[in-house]
């Protein structure tokens, strides 16, 4: 019976992050309320409450969750990559993930409001900036700069990806956006100098 009623608490809890989820990315972190979300998610408020502890909380789950999200992207898309090509398929995939679905407002609008600056940078420093480092440094960056340029690729590229998602459904704009990501790459890559 114990195994059963973690399930079930597992699944409650799983529920509730895919509800906040949405609620999130639809109202925005201020109009989204926990009691819409426990009702959407067919729970009480109390049994949010109990997995999550405060609404910053479930909002800061969330986010770890898209970062996770947009992370897998990545590995997946540079799974089969030569060290060669890793940089930018994954750069591609991190574009991707994060306008294709619903990290953008989370990650890239109310996150850096929402949590503190510090945690903002921590789940991006654990997520996708890990794997942008290590593509750099393969690519032959020099130590020096490696954090540098870690740090001005990917706020460079959270600004395109911000771009893009008021953009969603114009494929030229994608189109374009890969497009600069590409002239980004080339510019930092040393063995295109």
């Amino acid at each position: 019976m114990p195994r059963a009623s973690a399930a079930d608490a597992a699944a409650t809890a799983e529920r509730i992050l895919e509800v906040a989820t949405s609620h999130f990315t639809e109202h925005g972190y201020a109009a989204a309320s926990v009691d819409d979300i426990a009702q959407a998610a067919g729970v009480t408020r109390g049994a949010v409450y109990h997995h999550y502890t405060s609404k910053p909380l479930l909002f800061t789950a969330v986010a770890a969750a898209q970062q996770q999200r947009i992370s897998d992207a990545i590995l997946t898309a540079t799974d089969d990559s030569d060290a060669d090509a890793a940089l930018r398929d994954g750069s591609h995939a991190f574009l991707d993930a994060i306008t294709g679905g619903e990290a953008a407002r989370v990650l890239l609008v109310d996150g850096p409001a929402v949590l503190s600056w510090d945690d903002w940078r921590r789940l991006d420093a654990e997520g996708p900036a890990v794997a942008l480092r290590e593509g750099l440094a393969e690519v032959g960056v020099e130590p020096a700069i490696l954090d540098a340029l870690t740090a001005a690729l990917s706020g460079a590229m959270n600004e395109l990806a911000l771009w893009l998602s008021e953009r969603r459904t114009d494929a030229e704009a994608r189109a374009h956006a890969h497009e600069a990501l590409d002239l980004l790459l080339d510019a930092v890559d040393p063995r295109e100098s």
